[in-house]
């Protein structure tokens, strides 16, 4: 089914207010059918991801972002399910450890960053850095940078520094093969409710939830206002944003393969040539002659 993704990128320079995109999409799809959708996807990724790791020219970097219990696991798992994990890999960041905080916020991010030939799933990442942080100041303190003493000197110059830093760092990895898709998961907050109670509700899934989670829908708006900013200052054309619909699972897992898979298609992908056809004429000459 053709569907117009590029409704949900973030030009640059666009302005973004999250309430007048969609939480809740079907793109014409209904369960049933997103499923068929989606298998095709996992094809097609297997496809292109084979072609990918041979020719060892691009790495590719995917980035989920998104409120809590937006489907972020679930995209991975059933989106990339297909993949070899000879050639993906996937890291989700938690709060930074005391080693990690010796460092600058970009540091562990970098060492998870894709080889060439490889696809590294970021599960949040340094984007938490203009977006948890910016919520609760305070933990920016932790960083321990110098000359900051204090959360009032947490001003729009010391945001917009960050904002140009990502942007450069990106550009940086972008000029030097590497794909960069960005997605945020736009979820309504209705649907974050029910999914709260339904982990709330059955005890197999008791484990996802935490108490942290009910502080950070507390902080609903700040962090919509977070994110609005965000995929303002940071959508680029070799690092663009989507916001992808999130209310609706199979369609949020349908978008995101599909946008993947377009990704892969503007790299114009072949395998790499033999070492030389007279090397295989006679590699097949001494096989038979065994």
């Amino acid at each position: 089914m053709n569907f117009d993704y590029n409704r949900f990128r973030i030009e640059q320079g666009a302005k973004v207010t999250l309430k007048n995109f969609a939480t809740c999409e079907t793109g014409g799809y209904t369960k049933e059918s997103a499923k068929d959708e989606i298998q095709n996807n996992i094809r097609e990724l297997k496809k292109y991801q084979e072609i990918f790791y041979a020719a060892d020219k691009h790495s590719m970097l995917i980035i989920l972002q998104a409120p809590d219990a937006a489907g972020k696991d679930g995209v991975i798992r059933h989106v990339m399910s297909g993949i070899n994990p000879q050639g993906c890999r996937v890291h989700s960041f938690k709060t930074p450890t005391k080693n990690e905080l010796e460092h600058d916020y970009i540091w562990r991010h970098y060492l998870a960053l894709p080889q060439r030939g490889m696809i590294e799933i970021f599960n949040r990442s340094h984007y938490e850095n203009v977006l948890a942080t910016k919520v609760n100041p305070s933990w920016i303190m932790n960083e321990r940078i110098p000359g900051l003493h204090s959360i009032e000197k947490l001003d729009k110059e010391f945001w917009e520094n960050r904002y140009r830093d990502i942007n450069a760092i990106e550009r940086h990895w972008a000029e030097n093969g590497m794909v960069i898709v960005k997605f945020f998961l736009h979820l309504s907050k209705d649907e974050q409710k029910e999914r709260f109670l339904a982990r709330l509700d059955e005890p197999d899934k008791n484990w996802k939830f935490s108490s942290a989670d009910i502080q950070a829908r507390a902080q609903w708006d700040d962090y919509q206002r977070a994110y609005e900013e965000m995929l303002e200052k940071t959508s680029r054309p070799y690092a663009p944003w989507y916001v992808i619909p999130a209310d609706k699972k199979f369609f949020t897992r349908v978008a995101v393969g599909d946008i993947i898979i377009e990704h892969f298609k503007k790299l114009d992908l072949r395998f790499p040539p033999a070492e030389s056809p007279e090397m295989l004429a006679e590699a097949r000459r001494r096989l038979m002659n065994e």
